[in-house]
């Protein structure tokens, strides 16, 4: 049973037992937190002392739940909740909506630029990472409002934080050297990659749930994964790497044109990635209604909810 005095925890020890609860790995979650793994570990040790319990038995191998973390943490999970309720009602309307669109080329970006020509007095302010999983960390930390993704790739713990809306279902492609022997394929069936190295983001904390559903889909058809590489910033910097390491590219039909490189639609299964609206809990600002109407009308407009024939998509999706 814990001992805690009557002043409620810091919010941010709070969050670090959230993640490692949800991970039960350190190191995966000091990567979710942006954190040191000796940051995360003070912070453990100091709301247990807080707590006056232990909330995780560690040994070489395992992280595990005590009993008593257990106990508390739907406790947590709620406080937390409303910690984000309560940071999102505090919005102020007329401040620019922070939103994250990844790319120019990308499903984000299109909505973006349509909700902009129709609601021309609300201010946006986009910013262009790559990830969700990188863009949810910032939005749960205030530092972002709007992001847009693979949304079952984000853990439990900070999906029940956010709100989200399905968008468009995007075609996977393959992004080949123009010498490549698929290139002149007009689509390439996913036999046909059997064996072949494609880079799908492995070793970016910020496109976990991009990676892990390429890993799905490799599994699946003998793809192997190219090895892991760090979170490369900018499309300018993206280029020069894949063209110097000469990678071939998972990618999404919504991509970017590279000098060199040909796009094209995986087939065979057609493979789906589906791509949602994802904002804070509780988040009310007429940029996201803005959104969200231009969303739901361009997929009305432009079919992104229909599924090509033989598609597949993720069990998990």
């Amino acid at each position: 049973m814990c001992l805690m005095t009557p002043m409620a925890p810091d919010p941010r020890l709070l969050r670090a037992f959230a993640a490692v609860a949800e991970e039960l790995h350190f190191t995966r979650a000091a990567a979710r937190l942006y954190v040191a793994q000796q940051a995360l570990s003070r912070d453990i040790r100091r709301l247990e002392e807080e707590l006056g319990a232990e909330l995780f038995e560690r040994t070489t191998r395992q992280v595990q739940l005590t009993p008593e973390g257990e106990r508390l943490l739907p406790y947590i999970s709620r406080v937390l909740a409303a910690y984000d309720e309560l940071a999102a009602a505090c919005t102020v309307s007329d401040t620019p909506l922070l939103v994250d669109v990844g790319a120019r080329a990308s499903t984000a970006y299109q909505v973006l630029r349509a909700a902009r020509r129709r609601t021309p007095g609300v201010e946006f302010a986009a910013r262009f990472h790559s990830g969700l999983a990188g863009a949810a960390a910032e939005i749960l930390a205030g530092r972002l409002d709007v992001s847009f993704g693979r949304v079952t790739g984000l853990p439990a713990e900070v999906r029940s934080r956010l709100d989200h809306r399905l968008v468009r279902y995007e075609r996977m492609a393959v992004l080949l050297p123009e010498t490549h022997p698929l290139a002149d394929l007009k689509e390439v069936p996913a036999g046909k990659l059997r064996g072949e190295i494609l880079y799908a983001a492995a070793g970016n904390p910020a496109t976990t749930e991009w990676t892990s559903l390429a890993t799905e889909f490799f599994a699946r058809h003998g793809i192997r994964m190219a090895e892991p590489f760090p979170e490369i910033a900018g499309e300018e910097e993206f280029t020069r790497i894949v063209r110097e390491r000469g990678w071939s590219v998972l990618a999404s039909m919504q991509f970017i044109g590279m000098p060199g490189m040909v796009l094209r639609p995986i087939c065979d299964p057609v493979p789906i990635s589906p791509v949602s609206l994802v904002w804070r809990r509780g988040l009310r600002h007429d940029g996201l209604t803005a959104l969200q109407t231009t969303a739901d009308k361009l997929a009305d407009e432009g079919d992104w909810l229909q599924f090509p024939p033989g598609s597949w998509l993720s069990p998990n999706d």
